[in-house]
């Protein structure tokens, strides 16, 4: 059983991010949405700075967002075939609920950059266990979409990158594992 709920360790333990393409309605409502980012928000962050930013789309801006990564996917690759701008739609109209997910270290810190993406990364990190806490399952995406700049610049300002793009939903089909990593092969032991 993926996203047990029967105890916050029995979630952690069997967390298992939803496809986007496989989530269906319904989504979090407005409510369970800010419930969702509040969560996000209670990151471990160095320096109080909250170096990252959601911008949530809604369903009625959705075929706008088509129409932005379909004109970005264009201007890069002019000569772009019709499957490929199809997944650019395809993309755009995934699950019922997306929040784009921004790191926005704050320049001049004394928090070094790098620590503030990580706490961009713990952020969204919450953002999905808070997400399947709430019975739902969510699905975290980069992809062309996260590294164009004409992209980012409609999400983010100068100095942010887009971190991914969270997908929020029912799963509209049983989950499957995935290949995880084999313990010993990550986890040592240090002994100078």
């Amino acid at each position: 059983m993926f996203n047990d709920l029967s105890s916050p360790l029995a979630l952690l333990q069997t967390r298992r991010s939803g496809k986007p393409r496989d989530l269906i309605a319904p989504g979090p409502d407005g409510a369970q949405l800010r419930q969702i980012l509040d969560v996000a928000l209670r990151t471990p962050d160095h320096g109080k700075l909250a170096p990252w930013r959601f911008v949530i789309v809604p369903l009625d801006k959705r075929a706008a967002l088509a129409e932005l990564l379909e004109t970005a996917y264009r201007a890069e690759k002019p000569d772009a075939g019709r499957l490929e701008i199809e997944a650019m739609h395809q993309f755009a109209h995934q699950a019922p609920t997306l929040v784009v997910a921004l790191s926005a270290p704050v320049a001049g810190s004394k928090i070094p950059a790098w620590e503030q993406q990580l706490s961009a990364g713990a952020a969204i990190m919450n953002l999905l266990h808070a997400t399947h806490a709430l019975g739902f399952a969510g699905g975290w995406l980069t992809g062309w979409p996260t590294y164009n700049e004409d992209v980012r610049a409609a999400f983010g300002r100068e100095g942010e990158t887009i971190a991914g793009f969270v997908f929020i939903g029912t799963p509209g089909k049983p989950q499957e594992e995935r290949p995880r990593p084999d313990y010993d092969a990550v986890v040592s032991v240090w002994d100078r």
